[in-house]
């Protein structure tokens, strides 16, 4: 979700999810991304049971209400499900991707640019925070991060600058970071969005190896899911988006494929997974005019085969 977006926390393609999960009464559910628990309510509605994962300790305050016996909240990062669950013991995974509006309303949290705070930006309480990734990485490191995963042209412009203000002074407030790449660029200029709004994205997603994490995550679905089991995904920028085609078009025998953390398989393997509908679905007119955030999501979702594991090159 890109970092210019403010709306109050709304579950983005909620009826599409459960849709593609299909739940039913008894059967297990894994919500990956528990957030402020609307996957997780409209899950538990259908009478199964939910099994929860966040990472961000702060989301408990969401749990209260939840039937104790259909539901449990594991802090943990959804790349762990099948380590507390263990293979085969779920009927569904839903995962929607990104960063919650309730976490970008939070200044504290350092996520947006929006609100002035401590420029941290950590979904968990633990590693490095952003300040720490832009007054530390050499300038080659912060280009990078930012052209990568904050998409952004003027990368090299931005590192540049950054560490040449950072001898004098170090960032540490989020509206200082804003503030100073606005001025880099040269200001809007009728921008349509914030010209930070890249550079926030990059660190964010550096600072949570949030790709990383995907790919881990989706690898632990298949390995989770039973036969039968629908994985649902929901997604908010290319980058995401094009790490769970690329990995459902794999396990679908539809493409070939490999990661830094899921190395090319055997062409043999058996196919782990059939798709649910071709390509992404999206939200319709009505749900982004409620919900802005909603603009850019996308659904990807399958249902898991009787094949074995995918098991990937050491």
């Amino acid at each position: 979700m890109s970092a210019e977006v403010r709306a109050p926390h709304v579950s983005v393609l909620l009826g599409e999810v459960v849709e593609a999960l299909a739940p039913a009464p008894g059967e297990t559910i894994v919500d990956g991304t528990f957030g402020a628990g609307g996957y997780a309510r409209a899950i538990l509605a259908t009478g199964a049971k939910v099994v929860a994962f966040d990472r961000d300790p702060t989301v408990r305050r969401f749990a209260a209400g939840f039937p104790d016996d259909r539901f449990r909240l594991v802090e943990a990062r959804f790349s762990e499900m099948d380590a507390v669950l263990g293979e085969g013991h779920a009927d569904g995974v839903a995962l929607d991707l990104g960063v919650s509006s309730m976490q970008l309303d939070e200044a504290a949290r350092g996520f947006s640019f929006m609100h002035d705070g401590p420029l941290d930006m950590r979904m968990g309480g633990d590693g490095p925070t952003a300040a720490d990734l832009v007054n530390t990485a050499d300038e080659a490191e912060l280009a990078r991060i930012i052209f990568v995963y904050g998409e952004e042209r003027e990368s090299r412009r931005i590192a540049r600058a950054i560490v040449r203000r950072r001898d004098e002074q170090a960032f540490t407030r989020t509206l200082e970071l804003a503030e100073f790449v606005e001025r880099a660029l040269g200001g809007r200029r009728g921008a349509k969005i914030h010209p930070a709004t890249r550079t926030f994205q990059g660190l964010r997603i550096a600072v949570n190896d949030e790709l990383g994490e995907l790919e881990a995550g989706l690898a632990a679905a298949e390995r989770v899911l039973k036969a039968g089991g629908r994985l649902a995904v929901v997604t908010f920028h290319s980058l995401e988006d094009r790490i769970v085609k690329a990995f459902l078009g794999e396990r679908a025998g539809r493409t070939a494929g490999g990661s830094r953390h899921a190395p090319p398989v055997a062409a043999t393997a058996e196919p782990s997974f059939r798709l649910l509908f071709n390509g992404a679905r999206g939200p319709g007119d009505d749900e982004v005019k409620a919900n802005p955030r909603a603009r850019s999501a996308k659904l990807r979702a399958a249902v898991r085969t009787e094949a074995p594991v995918w098991r990937v090159a050491a």
